[in-house]
């Protein structure tokens, strides 16, 4: 959430950082900064009568200590009628705050000064690229043939025990899954990532401390009889850990990774783009979190963004890294940068990880702070996918496939105990 000082100081910063992200009510910033006024008219108010009352409270006190009763009486019912007002003013107060904090709450995150204008994904930066994108043998699959060819991923099967976008992983498919997730969190721990193992059921404060609720509400998996929601990723739950908490200055930052099942409702569309693996209602990924010094928050997102490079490296796949135009970032981000593979039998590229800034803003819905030199301050959060494995898992199976079979990476041979399907 963005702070109401910004709105007030930087009215027409915030108008065009909100334009760059193709805010469609930019109005709302004017409705927003009309109520802040008439609240803050009102708690003035209400604080001087305050201020009369304990004045008047202390006279009374005197002057029936004084033995003037009848002019006692008279400041005793002027305080009554006050403390009178004021129960309509707190209700006056409590109503435009929950006006403004619901406003509040509509509004994107401001992007990054570096952030490029643009509408739609043809029109992100392409920052690097890195491997060889290799022509395939004549032949050469789509990874929805290949798992049906070898047997290691069910769609039919997923679809009757839950529905389209719930796949069955077998034998090796499963192991493989295995492999990547261990993989992962391995990977993180060298690096100093603490592990994680948070609920995947998180109710509506979480939902709205990360920035899900309420923009990405009618995506997410509801369960209104208890009111909680399947998280989308982990970084809802483990970002949360920290919601009301004040940390020291000196263990910034705090890293954490931690690997969940992800549920999205998105599905979405037809057509081979969402084919397979390409787009599911449930999927496996591992996450990255860290909670960073301002001050230090975009160097740690350029490390994040080599560290999920390192892994794509590591397990041989050709890659480049976008940096999101204002259109196409996530409501929350104020920087994001999307790491796409590149997937041979489909003369694509596949996006993998999103790695994310997002400053001040899920910090300031969770009133996650750190203290320096006596004075509290909002702590910077950002996250990445580190990464999501259906994309991964299709990209491998595409890219390595060969007449004979399909040769997994040597990084992941002690994991799966097998090197080929």
């Amino acid at each position: 959430m963005l702070q109401i000082q910004i709105l007030r100081d930087q009215k027409e910063l915030v108008l065009a950082g909100l334009a760059k992200k193709n805010f469609k009510q930019p109005e709302l910033v004017d409705d927003i900064i009309n109520t802040d006024e008439q609240r803050r008219k009102c708690q003035g108010i209400l604080e001087e009568n305050l201020s009369e009352v304990n004045k008047l409270s202390k006279q009374v006190g005197d002057l029936m200590k004084a033995g003037q009763k009848d002019k006692a009486e008279g400041m005793r019912a002027r305080t009554l009628e006050i403390k009178e007002q004021n129960k309509s003013l707190e209700e006056q107060l409590k109503t435009l705050e929950e006006e403004q904090q619901k406003m509040m709450l509509q509004l994107p995150n401001l992007p990054h000064s570096s952030v490029p204008a643009g509408k739609t994904p043809e029109e992100n930066e392409v920052v690097l690229q890195h491997g060889e994108v290799k022509e395939m043998y004549e032949g050469a699959k789509p990874h929805w043939d290949l798992i049906t060819q070898y047997d290691i991923i069910d769609f039919e099967l997923g679809n009757k025990i839950t529905g389209a976008g719930f796949p069955v992983y077998k034998g090796k498919g499963a192991r493989l899954q295995r492999a990547l997730i261990n993989f992962f969190l391995d990977e993180a721990l060298k690096q100093g990532f603490t592990e994680i193992q948070p609920p995947i059921l998180v109710n509506e404060d979480s939902g709205y401390g990360t920035g899900q609720l309420p923009d990405k509400e009618g995506q997410m998996y509801y369960m209104p009889a208890d009111n909680l929601y399947c998280i989308p990723t982990a970084e809802v739950p483990i970002t949360n850990l920290y919601r009301d908490v004040i940390l020291r200055e000196e263990d910034l930052p705090i890293k954490n990774v931690g690997y969940t099942p992800c549920f999205r409702r998105e599905a979405g569309s037809w057509g081979a783009h969402v084919r397979g693996l390409n787009r599911l209602h449930q999927f496996d990924k591992v996450e990255i979190v860290q909670i960073a010094h301002p001050d230090k928050s975009y160097d740690i997102l350029e490390q994040m963004s080599t560290y999920v490079q390192s892994l794509l490296q590591k397990l041989e796949l050709p890659y480049r890294v976008l940096r999101l135009c204002g259109g196409d970032m996530s409501f929350a981000s104020a920087l994001t940068y999307d790491m796409e593979v590149w997937s041979a039998a489909q003369q694509r590229w596949l996006e993998v990880s999103s790695v994310s800034n997002f400053e001040s803003f899920q910090s300031n819905r969770l009133k996650l702070r750190y203290k320096s030199d006596g004075k509290t301050k909002l702590a910077h959060t950002l996250n990445g996918s580190a990464l999501a494995l259906p994309r991964i898992v299709a990209a491998l199976l595409e890219n390595n496939q060969t007449p004979e079979g399909i040769n997994l990476p040597k990084v992941l041979h002690p994991y799966l105990g097998f090197e080929s399907i």
